[in-house]
């Protein structure tokens, strides 16, 4: 049975302003509202050491603040030059009005 990592709560994640999250044993993680919905991600960009949630959102896209190449934060994928590499993204649940993300398993 896997645990359940609480990033933030929902209420703190406004549509187009993204929240730096942190969990133990885990990358420094972004929280998005896309519309009302919820969507985590690795929060530092792939090709440069930069903060997406510094960057800009624009709908379902979160630009780096580095050099303008951005992420899909539906799914992670690279969207525009120079990034070319995906960033992780998280299935997210809902509990009792936090975002969670599901702990990885231990290393057997």
């Amino acid at each position: 049975m896997s645990k359940k990592l609480r990033l933030c709560e929902v209420a703190d994640v406004k549509d187009g302003e993204p929240v730096a999250a942190f969990a133990e044993g885990m990358p420094a993680l972004a929280v998005y509202n896309v519309d009302g919905e919820i969507f985590v991600t690795d929060n530092l960009c792939t090709h440069g050491n930069a903060m997406l949630t510094d960057g800009y959102q624009d709908g379902d896209v979160i630009e780096c603040p580095f050099h303008g190449g951005s992420f899909d934060i539906k799914t992670g994928a690279a969207k525009a030059f120079p990034c070319q590499v995906a960033i992780v993204s998280y299935p997210v649940e809902i509990e009792d009005g936090w975002v969670c993300i599901a702990k990885p398993e231990e290393a057997a």
